[in-house]
């Protein structure tokens, strides 16, 4: 671990967030003297961030914990263009519409997990729509274009993955890596932003909004990456069979969200707990030492710290009561995902596919053949079985140990 003098770097560095700075000395000589505005860019491409994004807002509010000003660039302009980084195929082109409706529903996540305002280190949310859309195109080409080669942009991972599989990557999305460092020049230019932070897959972008900053108006710039997010099994972070873990509640009900945490591997817990709580470093010692079952108490703290930070104590309770009643006491909480099936009822396999717990008819009619599938309790192993729960009644279905959901007519 590097001895840092800033206490902007140390924590970064002690709770796992570092892979790669541009200068360590210089940021760190610059963070131990003054307030460095710093900022995330998120585009706005659905209503809501997944968990593969949280490292990235924890980021944000690490920055604004040591004293500096966080930035929240939303992507206003360059969701109507598209990041080609780690995408195989350009991504649906949303309307202004939709795009500012994401924004005001993303906001919210960040409401609670930094604080807003005029002071000098309160975080701000910029739309970067507010100065990409009044870029004429003859002017970018013109003051922009002559500081980038061609030759260098084909090396860049966003592009060279793409054409090494010969896949389509439009004009379009080539210029995004454009669109991103002007972002950071005109951050630089209104609120002296001085670092720009984001994942490993990033760091080519960040360093040419630096280079296009430092050329065109000597601005001395940084860039941080955080290392790349899996869990110990090797899958991307965020991501799970059932779908993406979204952050807003909306998309995902508090109750599965505390369960993502709480079904974490047993080699993941500590790392999870220094990037995604603010429980103190020996705490977190302490709990990732635990072995056998006691492992599960550390990993309901880090459920419920990360619901509580995202969704609010309130929610982070609730699940927690909610998966006490259901696993200890064989109840059903109140929580639970449900699904009414109609007083008709419904086939077995299609009631585990409308709940979410399995993709297909397939995947249902083998999950039937395990015997991983019950109703009350009691293991069903006819794909032919109907639910048809009485009016008023409630019939709890589960899947496996982990996956709980309510049936009702």
């Amino acid at each position: 671990m590097t001895a840092y003098e800033s206490d902007l770097l140390r924590l970064l560095d002690s709770r796992g967030y570092i892979h790669q700075v541009t200068d360590h000395g210089a940021l760190d000589q610059l963070a131990a003297k003054q307030v460095v505005p710093g900022y995330i860019g998120f585009d706005a491409t659905a209503p809501s961030l997944h968990v593969g994004s949280l490292v990235q807002i924890m980021m944000l509010r690490r920055l604004q914990q040591t004293g500096h000003k966080p930035i929240v660039v939303m992507g206003g302009g360059t969701t109507k263009v598209g990041d080609p980084s780690g995408k195989d195929e350009s991504r649906k082109l949303l309307d202004g519409d939709a795009i500012q409706d994401n924004i005001a529903s993303i906001r919210t996540v960040f409401e609670r997990l930094l604080t807003f305002g005029d002071g000098p280190t309160d975080a701000v949310m910029v739309d970067n729509d507010e100065w990409l859309s009044k870029l004429g195109y003859v002017e970018l080409l013109r003051d922009v274009g002559p500081h980038f080669t061609i030759n260098r942009m084909l090396t860049f991972d966003s592009v060279k993955l793409r054409l090494d599989r010969e896949q389509p990557l439009t004009f379009l999305e080539f210029n995004y890596m454009i669109l991103q460092a002007y972002d950071f020049l005109e951050l630089a230019r209104r609120y002296e932003c001085r670092l720009q932070m984001g994942g490993s897959d990033q760091w080519g972008n960040i360093v040419n909004g630096m280079e296009l900053s430092r050329r065109m108006e000597g601005h001395e710039l940084f860039g941080l990456t955080t290392p790349l997010l899996t869990t110990a099994d090797g899958a991307k972070m965020g991501k799970t069979a059932a779908g993406a873990v979204w952050l807003n509640e909306e998309q995902l009900p508090a109750y599965d969200f505390w369960q993502y945490w709480r079904n974490s591997d047993d080699r993941d817990v500590g790392r999870f707990l220094r990037l995604f709580t603010d429980l103190p470093l020996d705490e977190i010692a302490r709990l990732e030492a635990l072995e056998g079952a006691a492992i599960n108490d550390a990993k309901i703290i880090l459920a419920n710290e990360v619901t509580k930070l995202v969704r609010g104590e309130d929610a982070a309770k609730a699940a927690e009561a909610t998966a006490k009643e259901t696993f200890a006491g064989g109840g059903a909480g109140e929580d639970l995902p449900a699904l009414s099936v109609g007083a008709e009822g419904m086939r077995i396999g299609a009631v585990l596919t409308a709940i979410g717990f399995t993709s297909s008819n397939g995947e249902a009619k083998r999950k039937v053949a395990e015997g991983a599938v019950k109703i009350d309790d009691t293991v069903i192993t006819d794909m032919g079985y109907e639910v048809a729960p009485a009016a008023g009644e409630t019939l709890k279905l589960s899947l496996g140990k982990k996956k709980h959901g309510l049936l009702t007519q």
